[in-house]
């Protein structure tokens, strides 16, 4: 083989990887437009779920999470503020409102309008911390790591903005209320994911209290299979969580690649029944609403808010 005839086989090799590197850089920049255009396509998922004691008429949850605002989200600000017109019994937040330092003022002002309605909320890191920059694909390799030096959010103000709309605080506490003449206990946790849950049991009544209709609720933001585990043994009848962004890079026809956590990827999002010690409670992970403002794209996994319509048993 003469040196003429090698020198052309390398330099049609090298066409040939330049062509395949050319390709691959095309389809992953389509890959990325798309993601941005899918994280701003809000959806809302509906579920049913018969568990009220019978008699009971239905009665309906919004279930909020990881809205991880940023200033100038005009699109998401105004989604959030028509889920007002679902006129909900409860508001849930599972927590990951913030994702900048500035969002906690333009974040009240989206969800003021749902504060007419009663909820209750918990906390997630990204209330605690800012998120940091790093490589979007790093949320494929598994649960995140809280950063060396985090960035404080102003936590502080955004509960008391809660509080004064007049959602109920469940940060490591329990609480009962009583919506549409029926008793509600509910019993939250600190984010798991930061390993800050403390667990407060169920709110104490009254004597023969359990004679009453009433429903126990859990709250929790990031759902790790302990956390899930308490919650079912103890006696919940139904668990919400959030933090899993669904996959939020997931593949079409298959669905989650990562939970963020140690759930299994296929429960990464929806409605399912948790089992443990012989008991069955029903979980919804919400897909949530937002991304890390660092990693800003959804893929086959669209933002979600969920309305949640419990029911009597048929």
């Amino acid at each position: 083989m003469t040196m003429d005839t090698l020198l052309s086989r390398a330099r049609a090799i090298g066409r040939g990887f330049a062509v395949t590197a050319g390709a691959g850089t095309a389809a992953g920049l389509a890959a990325f437009g798309y993601g941005l255009w899918e994280k701003n396509q809000f959806v809302l998922r509906e579920e049913t779920l018969a568990i009220l004691p019978p008699g009971r008429a239905p009665f309906r949850i919004l279930h909020l999470s990881d809205i991880h605002f940023v200033p100038g989200q005009d699109r998401k600000a105004a989604w959030l503020r028509s889920l007002a017109g679902l006129e909900p019994d409860l508001v849930v937040n599972t927590g990951d409102n913030l994702s900048h330092i500035k969002a906690v003022d333009p974040l009240l002002a989206a969800l003021e309008p749902l504060m007419e309605f009663p909820g209750v909320f918990v906390p997630g890191s990204n209330d605690y911390f800012a998120p940091t920059l790093k490589n979007p694909a790093s949320y494929l390799l598994g649960p995140s790591k809280a950063a060396p030096k985090p960035v404080a959010l102003d936590w502080p103000r955004l509960r008391s903005g809660f509080g004064m709309g007049g959602w109920v605080d469940l940060t490591n506490r329990s609480q009962s209320l009583v919506l549409n003449g029926m008793r509600f206990d509910f019993s939250g946790v600190d984010d798991p994911h930061l390993k800050r849950e403390r667990y407060a049991g169920w709110p104490r009544g009254t004597r023969n209290q359990d004679a009453k209709d009433h429903l126990r609720i859990a709250v929790i933001h990031a759902p790790y299979q302990r956390v899930l585990d308490h919650f079912t043994d103890e006696g919940a009848d139904l668990l919400l969580a959030g933090h899993t962004h669904g996959g939020q890079l997931c593949i079409p026809g298959y669905g989650a690649l990562v939970s963020n956590c140690d759930l299994p990827t296929w429960r990464a999002k929806g409605l399912n029944d948790w089992h443990s010690n012989g008991r069955t409670t029903p979980v919804n992970v919400s897909a949530g609403i937002g991304t890390s403002r660092f990693a800003p794209v959804r893929i086959a996994c669209r933002p979600e808010a969920v309305l949640l319509t419990l029911t009597a048993p048929s």
